[in-house]
Order: structure tokens, then C-alpha cells, then sequence
């Protein structure tokens, strides 16, 4: 009997040693849990591993003035059921523990579809001066299928980049059906998502509502042109719609000109969590052993203090890293594309170069229609893949035309569409192999023509070629505008099955494909302008705009339509990227509006000059000079939205340039529903110097007018940005141009 109670004695004893040991050891480790901290200027990201080495959100917001203090927010958690994890995991998995949308899901070489990541390690290294790196390892402990997450910082800029590297470390292939980007979370009850759709000629269209319990999701599933019905760009705000000037919001961009996928879901804690990236549809994704596969990059900026700023932000981020010569010049011009469409000769094009010279524009830039022989390109039926001058049009071909320009004293542009075919052509009857297409079935066309199937490097080797010889064989052309009318349909590639590669990699190789070219065109022609046109937007993303400079917002002209597509595409891209043409698109509109709008982008003319009256001409002279003498404050300053055309009856946007000496203010009417006579109140400016003098002087006055804006007055910045300008928007003043400057 006293044996037993020892024993039991004894047993008691060591479960209660055992007990305050596991305890000790667990508070040693939770003590030891690594904690990660990405901070921008202003902002921080901070992630946790909890005791079973996974890694966590912890904190999304302002940076903390105390570094330390990030170790201690995990403790100001307490979730139910212990099932934080399933939410807030740094880069979710699937097939175990995991009950939400996953970020990565993969079949291993033993077909298991299951996986686990662990934190491995992580590194943060300064890139240079305002550039911080952080890559996290985790890995897979059964499989050791390895994954990086990347996480760049623009600190200055308030600009996050991230993007993730998939590694297989199995002896046997595995299999990528998920692969996103990035996967954030967020703790905020209400959430309010601005997504964007449309299609030809009414692109980036918005639509606001706020996020309910379950998933929604964004998404391309086109190919090529993959932004044709909705754009890879999304403004997310956090408690309520953020306004220019107020509230927390994320403006977000996928850098990738391919299909892509949004997964926004709402928790049971009314938490959000964000997966971002390439989408997986029909796009599985083949890794050998020892292979990597490197996601798209998401890139975004965070603000609390509303969009206006995460705007400018991105502005300056675009203009300083990523957009092609983004701190650079651009050249007005004159397109003949609506003057002539397909039904040109020479001499016509010749004598449209006297049209450009009048105007002050620096170039002429001829379009679609002046290619192909056996099919001769006279419409969108034929030609397109034969990149030959049209001998019947151009007898004298290109060098003629670039001649002439030069020597009216203005430079030659030309426009091109390498990655498309046309059935009705040469390239087609010789290269049925280079195309996309299904082999026994019925081909679908978009625009009346195909795709080439870029996995292929010869294809890779022939578009690139187009560009080349153009510009080699005409080395005075100093202006490309490179289209993309088609979408992906026939989706097959003969190349991979040729190669015995998944058809499923077509997606993803083909823009893998289209970036070689790019990077083979900018290694030998780094100086050339090239404009990014699909078709209007359909191709707007950060991962193309690091080749060009420029891109086409919509074939859509019509100046109302423009102001509206301007007020959005603002929101993430700068105006020195936008290209905007005076055309005749909408003849009901006067030259004076349609030609203020487009001052408000990269100004250009689609117009017949011939044609213009002579106060037209006139007024349209004077207009390229005012632009030219405020492109720099347009291209490289601040813009400020000041008044909405959704919300408004007239719509105000302004430029500020870095020293806060000069402004622009653009003011138009763009709802004239009930006969509003004139504006009746004051715009408040922004972005001034409070203690500066500045006066106000009205630019682009339509010959024989005058203006009711008294520009001997001097205000101070106070007053401008506290009571305000009226512009004195009315029926006969449509549109109205202002010049802000500092006096002394």
C-alpha cells in the first residue's frame, strides 16, 4: 500500500515536472519565433512564426515608432478554435491543415497532392540608396519542394513589389496548379473593392461595392490582350471608400501582360485575405527537378491618408523605376490613321507631312495598311504577318517617306503588329506551324486574324526580325507604335507538343516569349519611343510598360469619354505614359475641347490639318506651343484630382511641378444634362506652396475670344488651395486651360 501511494507519488511528480518543463520549453520557443519586418517610409508589413514554424501575418499598416514592438502583436490576438492559421498564412498551402483559398498548390512526383512550408530562413539586403529587398525561404519538410518570397520597397515611395520563386527539389517532376504571387492579409471589418471592366473602346469602366463573406474573384483567361474586358488593376479600401484626400486604401497592378487572377476572401473574423498572381486556369505548370519557376510581380501602393496620394506615389514610383525613359521626354505627333484609315498612296502620306509641319508637331507617325503584296493590307482582312512595303501604295517604300519627313524638319514613325496573322496571308501559307491554332479543328478569329505562338523561339526569332529590319534598313525612323488586336483563341501551340511540354505552359510561355522579344528589341534599340497599343487598353500593365514609354488608353477618342478614362487610368499610371489624340471621333465637339482633353496626356493629332479653318489652325498652333512650354509640370510633377465627372456636372484635374512653382488646371464640362449655364463655385487647388504669391493666367483661348478670368490678381497659395479658382466652366466655355505661377 505504501508502494503504491509512492508510486503514484512519484508519477504525480513527474507529470507536474514535465508539465512546468513543457511549459518552460514552449516559452523559450514562442520567445525565439522569428519575427520579419518590411517597412516602406510610412508603412510595415510584419510576419510571424508561430511554434510549428509556420509563417504568419501579424500587422499591416503604419510603421511603428518602436521596432521591438512588432514581436508583441501576435499577442494581441486571441482567435476561437486556434484556427488563425488557416487565414493569415504568409504564402497559404493546400491539402493539409489549410481550409481557405490557397496560394500554392502542388502535385508531387508521387502525385500526393498535399503541402507543408516551413520558415527556412530570411534575408533583407539594401539594394541601393531607397531600394530594400527581403526574400523569406520556406520549404516543404516531407518533400522539400522549396519556396521564396520576395519582397521589394520602394521606401520613398510607399510602393510594395512582390513576387515568389518556386524551386523543386524532388527527384521526379512536379506539378504548379496554383502559383500565386502574393498573399496578403488584412484585419479591418469593411472592405471596399474598385475593380475595373469594359471592352473596345470603353476600357476602364468602375464599379465599387463592399466586400461581403465568401470570395470574389477578378480575373483574364484572354491570352494575349488579356486586358480586354478588365484590366490586372484593383483599388482596394479599408473601413470605408477612400476619397482623394482621406482614408486607408492599396492601389494594386499585376506586372504581367497574360492572364491573371484576383482571390479576395472575407473570413468568419471579417478579416481579407488577398492572393494575387498568374492564373492558374488551363495553365498547370511543369517543374523538372532542380528547376525554378518565378510568379509575376504584384506591385502596390498603401496609404492612409486616401488615393490622391497612393496615386502620386505610384506616379513617381512609375516614372523612377519601371515605365521605359520614365523621367524622359516625349514627342507630340501626327497620326494618319483617321485621316486616311486603309486608303492611301505615297503622295497622300507626303503631303499629310506639310499638316504635321504646320501644327509644331515633332512627328508623323503612319499606321495600319502600308504593308503586304500578295495580300495587300487595304483592310483588316489580309496582309498581316507580311511585313513588306506595299508596292503599289509606297513604290518607293519606307526610306522615301522618312526623307521627305526629314526633310520637312520632322521626324517618321511607324506602326506594326509582328505578333499576329492574318489567314489571308504569306506568312500563314508557309508558317502554319508558327500559329496558335487547334489542327483539326475549325480556327475562331478575333479581328479577323490569329496569333503567333511565341513558346517558339523562332517565331520569338521572326518578330523580333519584323522590328529589326524596319528599323534597320531605316535607321532615321524614330517612333514605333507596337499594336495587339487578338486574343487567344485555338489555344494549342505545335512547339510544345513538338517539344513534348504540357500544352498547359502555352499561357505562361507565351508572355515569357513576348518579354524575350521585348528585352531583344530594347538591348539593341535602348533609345527608340515605342507606344503600347492593344487594340486601345488592352495591354496595360507594369511588366510591358518597362519597354515602352508610352500607351494607347482607348481606340476610343470621343473627349468626354476621355476625360472619364483619363480620371481612372490616373488613378494608377502616370499622364506621361498616356498617349491621347485630337481626332475627329466625335465631330460634335469643337476643336478647342477636343484638343484641351488630349493636352491633358501625351498630345497627338489624328485629324486632316487641310481641313481646319483657319482660326482652327491657328488656335491648334498656338496649343502645341502652350503644351510644350508645360509638358514638363504635366509629365514629371504631382497631379491632383479635383473634381470628379462622376460626381459632378464638370470635371478639374491639376499638375504641380516638384518645386511648386508652376501648376496646370485643366477644367471641363462633361454633363450638360440640365443646361447648367456656368460654373457657380470655386475649385479648391491643392498641392501649392501656402506662402507663395501666384497668378492665373488662361491658356488655349480660341482665336477672337477673351477671358473672364482677371489675370492681374495675385493669390496666395493659402487662398488657392482654402477658397479656390473658378474656372468659369459654361456652355460657350466648355473646356479651360489654366497656368499657376509663383511671382516673387
Amino acid at each position: 500500500m505504501k508502494h503504491t501511494k509512492s508510486l503514484n507519488f512519484n508519477i504525480k511528480t513527474q507529470f507536474i515536472l514535465l508539465f512546468f518543463l513543457t511549459t518552460f520549453v514552449k516559452s523559450l520557443f514562442s520567445q525565439s519565433n522569428i519575427t520579419i519586418v518590411i517597412e516602406s517610409s510610412d508603412y510595415a508589413i510584419a510576419l510571424q512564426t508561430d511554434n510549428s514554424k509556420r509563417l504568419w501575418h501579424t500587422y499591416f499598416g503604419q510603421r511603428l515608432t518602436l521596432p521591438n514592438e512588432y514581436i508583441s502583436i501576435s499577442k494581441q490576438l486571441r482567435y476561437y478554435e486556434r484556427n488563425e492559421d488557416y487565414y493569415n498564412h504568409a504564402y497559404t498551402p493546400s491539402g493539409t491543415w489549410n481550409i481557405a483559398e490557397p496560394a500554392l498548390r502542388v502535385m508531387h512526383a508521387d502525385k500526393n497532392p498535399s503541402t507543408e512550408l516551413e520558415y527556412l530562413s530570411h534575408v533583407t539586403t539594401k539594394l541601393k540608396d531607397n531600394i530594400v529587398q527581403t526574400v523569406i525561404s520556406m520549404i516543404d519538410p516531407l518533400y522539400k519542394t522549396e519556396v521564396q518570397l520576395f519582397y521589394k520597397v520602394y521606401q520613398k515611395e510607399n510602393v510594395f513589389e512582390q513576387w515568389t520563386v518556386i524551386k523543386n527539389n524532388e527527384r521526379g517532376n512536379i506539378e504548379l496548379k496554383k502559383y500565386a504571387s502574393a498573399n496578403l492579409y488584412f484585419r479591418n471589418k469593411d472592405f471596399y473593392l474598385t475593380q475595373y471592366h469594359g471592352t473596345w473602346a470603353t476600357e476602364m469602366q468602375p464599379e465599387t461595392h463592399r466586400l461581403t463573406a465568401g470570395i470574389k474573384i477578378l480575373d483574364s483567361k484572354l491570352g494575349a490582350r488579356a486586358n480586354l474586358y478588365a484590366p490586372p488593376t484593383f483599388m482596394l479600401s479599408f473601413d470605408e471608400v477612400a476619397t482623394e484626400d482621406k482614408g486607408k486604401v492599396m492601389l494594386a497592378n499585376l506586372a504581367w501582360s497574360g492572364n491573371y487572377r484576383f482571390d479576395f476572401e472575407k473570413d468568419r473574423y471579417d478579416n481579407l485575405r488577398l492572393i494575387a498572381g498568374a492564373n492558374p486556369h488551363a495553365a498547370e505548370y511543369q517543374l523538372a527537378p532542380k528547376e525554378s519557376f518565378e510568379t509575376p510581380h504584384l506591385i502596390y501602393a498603401y496609404s492612409e491618408n486616401g488615393k490622391g496620394e497612393a496615386s502620386r506615389n505610384i506616379h513617381r514610383w512609375a516614372r523612377k523605376y519601371r515605365i521605359f525613359d520614365g523621367e524622359g521626354d516625349r514627342l507630340t505627333l501626327l497620326n494618319n490613321w483617321e485621316a486616311t484609315f486603309f486608303d492611301f498612296d505615297e503622295n497622300k502620306i507626303v503631303n499629310l507631312f506639310d499638316g504635321a509641319k504646320k501644327l509644331g508637331v515633332d512627328l508623323f507617325l503612319l499606321d495600319d495598311g502600308w504593308f503586304a503584296n500578295k495580300y495587300p493590307r487595304n483592310d483588316d482582312n489580309a496582309g498581316l504577318g507580311d511585313w513588306q512595303e506595299n508596292k503599289k501604295k509606297l513604290p518607293n517604300g519606307l526610306g522615301y517617306l522618312v526623307k521627305n519627313a526629314t526633310e520637312k524638319g520632322i521626324k517618321f514613325g511607324i506602326w506594326i503588329e509582328p505578333e499576329m496573322v492574318n489567314p489571308k496571308s504569306e506568312l500563314y501559307e508557309n508558317h502554319l506551324d508558327w500559329i496558335i491554332r487547334q489542327p483539326d479543328r475549325k480556327e475562331y478569329y478575333y479581328r479577323n486574324q490569329l496569333v503567333l505562338d511565341l513558346t517558339n523561339p523562332k517565331v520569338q526569332d521572326h518578330v523580333f526580325g519584323v522590328f529589326d529590319n524596319i528599323l534597320t534598313k531605316n535607321t532615321d525612323i524614330a517612333y514605333v507604335k507596337w499594336d495587339c488586336n487578338s486574343i487567344i483563341y485555338n489555344a494549342y501551340s505545335e512547339y510544345l507538343a513538338q517539344q513534348n511540354l504540357p500544352q498547359s505552359h502555352l499561357y505562361m510561355e507565351y508572355v515569357k516569349g513576348l518579354y524575350k522579344v521585348f528585352e531583344r528589341v530594347r538591348s539593341k534599340y535602348p533609345i527608340i519611343p515605342i507606344m503600347l497599343c492593344s487594340g486601345g487598353g488592352g495591354r496595360v500593365d507594369y511588366g510591358a510598360l518597362q519597354y515602352f514609354g508610352e500607351f494607347w488608353i482607348s481606340d476610343n477618342t470621343a473627349p468626354v469619354d476621355r476625360v472619364f478614362m483619363h480620371w481612372d487610368y490616373s488613378h494608377f499610371f502616370p499622364t506621361i505614359a498616356m498617349s491621347a489624340h485630337v481626332t475627329n471621333w466625335d465631330k460634335t465637339a469643337s476643336i478647342k475641347y477636343r484638343t484641351d482633353v488630349a493636352s491633358m496626356g501625351k498630345l497627338g493629332f489624328d485629324i486632316e490639318v487641310d481641313k481646319l479653318n483657319k482660326d482652327e489652325l491657328k488656335y491648334c498652333q498656338e496649343a502645341v506651343k502652350n503644351y510644350n512650354s508645360f509638358s514638363d509640370t504635366l509629365w514629371k510633377g504631382d497631379q491632383y484630382r479635383l473634381q470628379s465627372p462622376y460626381e459632378n456636372s464638370f470635371a478639374s484635374f491639376q499638375y504641380v511641378d516638384e518645386k511648386k512653382n508652376k501648376s496646370i488646371m485643366f477644367s471641363y464640362l462633361v454633363n450638360n444634362r440640365f443646361e447648367i449655364i456656368y460654373s457657380v463655385e470655386p475649385v479648391q487647388l491643392k498641392g501649392l506652396d501656402f506662402s507663395k504669391k501666384y497668378k492665373v493666367k488662361e491658356l488655349n483661348l480660341f482665336p477672337n475670344t477673351t477671358t473672364p478670368i482677371d489675370e492681374t490678381v495675385v493669390y496666395s497659395g493659402d487662398y488657392l488651395m482654402k477658397v479656390g479658382l473658378n474656372p468659369k466652366i459654361s456652355r460657350e466655355r466648355k473646356s479651360v486651360v489654366l497656368e499657376v505661377s509663383a511671382v516673387k
